[in-house]
């Protein structure tokens, strides 16, 4: 995934996100300009820029207190509370994750990046609301003036295969790689689909292409334990955790694999 000044990914990315979410921050893009003096708008806007990039490190407490500042200069800002909502997501404090989400987009509601953000939520937390979910999605990728596309249609594709809508999850995937030819989102997402539908041999065939032409990363090193998982090879299993581990000790997959969530 792209990482630049205030990307974020939840995955991860994601993002975050996970998976792989796939969260991002991004400053004044497609953002309508707010009320207040320059200084209080350029106050809130540095202010935001550093709790983005404390979420991202993953130091919580701090980007709390610069959203707090950010807000203090300018109580509208919808970038802050796009970033706060991202904070209380990682912390599972939904209803107020779910409140400054919906605040960011009644406050910006052409900035896709915070549309992106709110709809990997709603995909994350509410099962309910998928729908809406792909809405925002779409909506984000669909905007001339949005630098990622391929990351909303990757992150629709992942929420059309939680729901089981393979036909719909490979399309989207398919849409993003035609933006970004080797976007790893949607080509660990397209794998996923294999792994979910019982096509083990096929997923670990082009697991490992992917692993041969591109570095690992946490989502495709969390796929690998997977499939070897499923497929009873203990061996790999056990290298690919240790490959984790090594290269992602502050990753979710990582976590996951400490907290046993993924047997």
């Amino acid at each position: 995934m792209k990482k630049n000044w205030l990307l974020l990914l939840f995955a991860l990315p994601p993002v975050l996100l996970g998976l792989s979410g796939c969260v991002q921050q991004a400053v004044n893009n497609g953002m309508p300009l707010q009320s207040g003096s320059d200084r209080a708008l350029q106050s809130a806007k540095i202010h935001t820029e550093l709790a983005a990039e404390y979420y991202y490190r993953g130091q919580l407490d701090v980007a709390i207190e610069e959203v707090n500042e950010a807000l203090k200069a300018q109580s509208n800002y919808a970038l802050a509370y796009n970033v706060l909502g991202l904070i209380n997501m990682t912390l599972n404090e939904n209803s107020k994750a779910l409140e400054n989400f919906e605040r960011a987009v009644r406050l910006a509601p052409r900035n896709s990046e915070i549309r992106n953000n709110y709809g990997w939520f709603l995909c994350q937390r509410f099962a309910q609301r998928m729908d809406q979910a792909i809405e925002h999605f779409m909506a984000a990728a669909k905007d001339p003036l949005y630098a990622t596309p391929e990351m909303s249609y990757a992150n629709a594709g992942i929420c059309e295969t939680k729901r089981r809508n393979y036909t719909e999850a490979r399309l989207l995937f398919q849409k993003a790689l035609s933006l970004q030819t080797n976007y790893s989102p949607a080509i660990i997402g397209l794998i996923d689909m294999d792994f979910q539908r019982g096509n083990l041999a096929e997923a670990k065939s082009k697991l490992a292409q992917f692993l041969q032409n591109n570095p690992p990363t946490a989502e495709s090193l969390l796929m690998a334990i997977k499939i070897e998982q499923a497929m009873g090879n203990q061996l790999a299993v056990d290298s690919y955790i240790f490959q984790l581990q090594k290269h992602f000790p502050e990753s979710k997959e990582t976590a996951m694999i400490r907290e046993g969530a993924v047997k």
